[in-house]
């Protein structure tokens, strides 16, 4: 990114948002955008790149929304335990769970922008103890009791490497939940469905005013 530092970073993502609440999480605010096309362009052109992907961090998607207020209206899933965060984009999965009590959070995602958006939007919600990594963690095992995903199931070659590693976790006793509004690439056969929700989103990012989005653990992980 320009200047190479996440610094820099956080100026973009303050001066490109606004924080405001979550809707269907309302006890978190994050830092977003009220549209996709023109901060993606303004990303591209701050990165000096093009073809990239979208600013997922700059977005409430419905996967994490609703993972989001299961934990925190579920906080048993967390409480006492090591949470990661997976591909967490703006961090609100993550600061869901430390305000439900996890003893612990790691946020992880890969892009840059997305590392400071996570850390801006903790500091905003008074979130800690939280873990900014960006670090490629799929395949390995980092002793967390509890891994939250949301809204990963969108491209396919990703999704069949995140569902067998996560299964792979399941199986040696992480509990695993995720939350996904209906991707073309989400394994239903493989999962057990445990809650719906109906989250508001945008028209500028879906393909409705409400996506129903359910609560799903790999049956690996069952019991």
């Amino acid at each position: 990114m320009s200047g190479g530092g996440i610094a820099d970073a956080s100026a973009f993502i303050r001066a490109e948002t606004r924080l405001l609440p979550v809707p269907l999480v309302p006890e978190i605010s994050l830092h977003l955008a009220a549209e996709s096309l023109p901060i993606w362009q303004r990303t591209e052109e701050e990165l000096g790149a093009i073809g990239l992907p979208p600013p997922f961090w700059a977005f409430a998607w419905a996967g994490g929304q609703a993972l989001a207020r299961h934990v925190l209206d579920n906080p048993g899933i967390v409480q006492g335990r090591r949470v990661l965060d997976f591909a967490a984009g703006s961090g609100l999965v993550g600061i869901a769970a430390l305000k439900a009590g996890a003893a612990h959070v790691e946020a992880v995602d890969i892009d840059g922008f997305a590392q400071a958006a996570i850390a801006l939007n903790a500091q905003a919600n008074g979130a800690g103890p939280l873990t900014v990594r960006g670090d490629d963690l799929i395949g390995q095992s980092g002793g967390w009791d509890v891994v939250l995903a949301g809204d990963i199931a969108y491209e396919r070659d990703l999704a069949a490497r995140v569902f067998a590693w996560l299964e792979a976790l399941a199986a040696g006793g992480t509990k695993v939940w995720i939350g996904d509004p209906g991707r073309s690439y989400l394994p239903r056969e493989r999962l057990e469905k445990l809650a719906e929700y109906g989250v508001a989103v945008s028209r500028d990012l879906e393909d409705s005013d409400i996506k129903h989005t359910s609560i799903w653990r790999p049956r690996a992980g069952d019991g």
